[in-house]
């Protein structure tokens, strides 16, 4: 009788290699996002989220409820993972210091800093000859008194850490604006007031290989400090100044070692030399501003970055169409925005509708709308015309 050796019978294939395995901390939208590519990639998407029932918690099958600052957390959700990712900067640098020996972080701490602490943000930049708005570290209202009449009031005042979507950003007339947050004692950022003529986002990804990619720049529009429209490409500015953003864009992320999708807002303002393009804040993540990639680009935001932190070669960053112009659902008058599902398709075929499954609230970011057309024009009617059937008639009151 032949004798038979262990493992694999003759012809068997050889076993597989296991699936790419990325963690990412946060349960909201853009994880959630992330999770659509990470299926089409054949990756396997770990999220350490706010809520099992959030936007993210409900479609990511290895979830785990926890908070960013629990090191047991995220050493639970990173066990077994290639890489760790972020879907928002809210990560303590302590965190991330005791979890870099066992796992690859993109983008890493030192980079990520950049976009959790503004003062930090403009230091850098401003050393490496970036133009940003002028600026000064306050910790008294006498200080702030002295930048405000330097440069003119108002000013921009901002709390360094934990702001997002016009949170920790107030402008204020006189130096007693802030008192309340000069009281916590720590230092503020104050900034010029910019008088500008238009806001851009430049948003590019980068991998640890130093392949780097850029999308066409787009034009977004804020409502109450959330971004509201995003128009690409940017319509009404040269060629040149598009060309300048990018190169921004791509700048900063070599400078700063970024690895993945960084996000850059930007001010168009006059000056004495015609238009100039100066950095408002980073983001080192997909980013609202690059939604319109899912739907308008051969890669989008969300595939790109998981690409990007696998090191894994970057796709092609082409519009498919001439112009495509995303429209943010923020709040409704329905209990669920996917009742006017029906209307919303009916009344712009063309429109391609990404909810988040997130409860109802004012002013909440629920959903987005993509829109591909021939102009900037035609697609932001058509998905302002879908938004506006997911929002619904408010309700009238009875009696």
């Amino acid at each position: 009788m032949a004798s038979h050796t262990t493992g694999a019978p003759s012809g068997a294939p050889a076993p597989s290699a296991p699936r790419p395995v990325i963690a990412v901390i946060g349960g909201g939208q853009l994880a959630r996002m992330m999770q659509e590519s990470a299926i089409a990639l054949g990756i396997d998407l770990h999220a350490l989220v706010e809520a099992e029932d959030g936007a993210t918690g409900s479609v990511v099958v290895h979830s785990v409820v926890g908070d960013p600052s629990d090191i047991d957390a995220v050493r639970t959700i990173i066990s077994g993972a290639d890489v760790l990712t972020f879907e928002h900067e809210h990560v303590p640098q302590d965190i991330l210091r005791q979890v870099g020996s066992d796992i690859a972080i993109n983008p890493p701490a030192s980079a990520l800093l950049y976009a959790q602490d503004k003062l930090a943000m403009r230091e850098r930049l401003t050393d490496a000859g970036i133009p940003c708005p002028r600026w000064a570290k306050v910790t008294t209202p006498e200080e702030l008194a002295a930048f405000g009449d330097a440069v003119g009031w108002p000013v921009i005042v901002k709390t360094p850490v934990g702001g997002y979507d016009g949170h920790g950003v107030r402008v204020v007339s006189d130096a007693h604006g802030v008192d309340d947050w000069f009281d916590r004692g720590a230092p503020l950022l104050a900034e010029e007031k910019v008088s500008f003529t238009v806001e851009l986002a430049a948003l590019v990804a980068r991998n640890p290989s130093g392949q780097v990619r850029s999308w066409p720049v787009a034009q977004t529009i804020q409502h109450n400090g959330v971004c509201s429209i995003v128009r690409v490409p940017a319509p009404g500015i040269s060629a040149e100044l598009a060309r300048q953003a990018e190169d921004l864009g791509e700048r900063i992320a070599v400078e700063l070692g970024v690895t993945g999708v960084l996000a850059v807002e930007l001010f168009v303002a006059d000056g004495v030399d015609g238009a100039r393009v100066l950095v408002n804040e980073l983001a080192m993540r997909p980013h609202n501003s690059g939604h319109w990639t899912i739907d308008g680009s051969v890669t989008s935001q969300f595939e790109q970055h998981l690409r990007a932190v696998l090191d894994l070669p970057l796709g092609s960053t082409r519009m498919t169409a001439p112009a495509t112009v995303m429209v943010n659902l923020l709040g409704s008058n329905r209990h669920d925005p996917s009742e006017g599902l029906s209307q919303a398709l009916a009344s712009s075929p063309e429109a391609k509708i990404h909810l988040y499954g997130k409860s109802v609230r004012p002013g909440r970011k629920l959903g987005h709308v993509n829109v591909s057309a021939t102009t900037v024009e035609e697609a932001q009617a058509a998905a302002q015309a879908a938004v506006d059937a997911l929002f619904g008639e408010p309700e009238e009151e009875d009696g």
